[in-house]
């Protein structure tokens, strides 16, 4: 798989220079690269505890993108999965930790373990007070003596942070970082493993499948679970925390794993909140990148019960911006259309063959949904199909309420349908297409007059012509054969659409913008789809 790395050795490096860079000399590192790689705070004085965490890269933000005023005082970053050495961490501790004291966050594995041990007895004979916390949220593997620490971490450097921050002392933070371990419970869930640099990739999910319980050094999970979307995973996840935490008020940090998309992250919190244990939800971080693995396409989802002093520590603002902040969960808000855009409603009436002409034409485009998508992934988005599909199930939805017996009525009322429901540049070319079809039907115009008067609009409108690469080569000539019967019609849209392909240069839409070898073979989408549509209508 290609990365925009250079060399794998120089990868971490690199990346903690440019991150350093971009800081705003809030952020400094420690001399000593490549083997003691430590950043820390510019504006660090030593008056209050510090606190210290770290362990391998390849989690980012964590770790280093969590030192600011409010969280790390510094993080000691190894190589990619792998902790950093006793003498990077004790040179973290020592350039960092004043008479107040230190406070390591690691988490439970034994590299980490050892070496911010072995680092933290080091320190304590220089004379330093220095305690160190676990973290082993992991509840994946509930027979394992002990457990990993994985995303939880992060509820440990906001909350020990916020007490830092506030002057507490060694103890009382070390006492509330330690509450707030025992309190934590993640479980992560993903669809594919992560690609390690200068590694082949392990493609051991398949599609279909969904890993559950996995770790943030790439190992596998405990089990693999039939996947069919978001809200089945979520069902599976919010089934095993539900097992373990207890009753009252939780904040939950809802972590990507490092390539789900945001669009999915909205979706894994809309579910979470709608699970069985989303009442129970008072807060939420995220969701956002905050312990990935890598380029992991997964999630993972950390509650902690919260009191009212770990609430306030929470939400407190802090100096470091990858930190999303904690929210709190509330209903959806839903305000009034203006008044502009609440049209009056036609009165609806039956017509069984205009309802189903309207049910063949919605059938097909629902059908062909993946076909289209497939094939507009050569020349544009990817998405002619699925917008397709949403107009046809939003006219199969509403068509009981639609104006059938009325066909001036029927093209304005699918008109403004289609306005509503479709995105993108096709969602408004057929809202003006029906739109003008309605003013014409108004003016005394046959079917075939004002379906001619809708073409023209859109060609007027959108400013593609015959010979542009785009659903007027299908729609025209079909058009112009329409008084000769559906199967002449549904002929001349095939051999407009199947023209396309021999179109190398598109002159409208996205297919505009992409290389000529990449259309050179493969029909236009938009005029495919009016192919399909006719030779439907025609078969029947």
């Amino acid at each position: 798989m290609n990365q925009f790395i250079n060399a794998k050795e120089n990868l971490v490096i690199e990346a903690i220079d440019g991150m350093l860079k971009h800081s705003g000399g809030q952020l400094a590192r420690l001399d000593g690269y490549p083997h003691i790689k430590v950043v820390l705070r510019n504006d660090w004085d030593r008056n209050n505890v510090a606190l210290i965490s770290g362990g391998g890269s390849g989690h980012e933000p964590s770790h280093a993108g969590f030192v600011g005023k409010g969280m790390l005082t510094a993080a000691i970053c190894g190589e990619v999965f792998a902790s950093p050495s006793v003498d990077a961490v004790l040179a973290g501790i020592l350039a960092v930790t004043g008479s107040k004291g230190c406070l390591l966050i690691v988490k439970n594995y034994t590299g980490d373990r050892l070496n911010f041990g072995l680092a933290a007895e080091r320190a304590r004979a220089l004379g330093l007070k220095v305690n160190m916390v676990i973290v082993d949220d992991d509840i994946a593997l509930p027979d394992l003596p002990q457990a990993r620490g994985v995303a939880g971490t992060l509820f440990v450097h906001k909350i020990a942070g916020a007490l830092s921050e506030s002057g507490a002392a060694l103890e009382t933070i070390t006492d509330a970082a330690t509450k707030v371990v025992k309190g934590t419970a993640s479980i992560g869930m993903s669809l594919d493993s992560c690609t390690v640099p200068g590694n082949k990739k392990d493609n051991r999910i398949p599609y279909g499948k969904a890993e559950l319980g996995l770790g943030i050094h790439g190992e596998p999970g405990i089990e693999q679970v039939d996947f069919s979307g978001a809200k089945n995973a979520m069902t599976i996840v919010a089934g095993r925390l539900a097992k373990i935490i207890d009753g009252g008020s939780h904040v939950a940090l809802v972590n990507n794993l490092g390539s789900a998309t945001p669009l999915e992250m909205s979706v894994i919190v809309d579910e979470l909140l709608k699970s069985q244990i989303g009442e129970q939800i008072q807060l939420v971080i995220g969701p956002a990148p905050l312990m990935t693995s890598l380029d992991m396409h997964g999630f993972s989802i950390s509650l902690l019960p919260v009191s009212e002093d770990e609430v306030k520590a929470l939400v407190e603002s802090v100096g470091c911006s990858a930190w999303p902040g904690c929210h709190e969960v509330q209903s959806v808000k839903i305000k009034p259309l203006p008044e502009s855009l609440k049209t009056e409603k036609p009165v609806p009436s039956s017509d069984a063959k205009h309802r189903e002409f309207i049910e063949k034409c919605c059938q097909l485009f629902i059908s062909v949904e993946s076909v289209l998508n497939t094939l507009d992934q050569k020349s544009g988005d990817g998405d002619t199909g699925s917008t397709l599909a949403t107009a046809g199930r939003a006219l199969m939805t509403s068509i009981d309420n639609l104006p059938q017996a009325d066909i001036t009525q029927l093209y304005q009322a699918i008109s403004q349908e289609l306005s509503t429901a479709m995105g993108g540049s096709s969602g408004v070319l057929l809202a003006i297409f029906f739109a003008a079809a309605g003013d014409a039907s108004a003016s005394g115009g046959e079917i075939n007059n004002s379906l001619e008067a809708g073409l023209k609009r859109i060609k007027e409108v959108g400013g593609a012509q015959l010979g542009d690469r785009t659903m007027i080569d299908a729609l025209e000539p079909a058009l112009e054969r329409l008084p000769l019967g559906l199967s002449e019609a549904a002929k001349a849209a095939r051999e407009g659409a199947d023209r396309t392909s021999k179109i190398g240069r598109a002159k409208a839409g996205r297919a505009s913008y992409i290389a000529e070898e990449q259309l050179i073979g493969n029909n236009d989408p938009g005029a495919e789809a009016v192919a399909l549509l006719f030779e439907h209508l025609a078969s029947e």
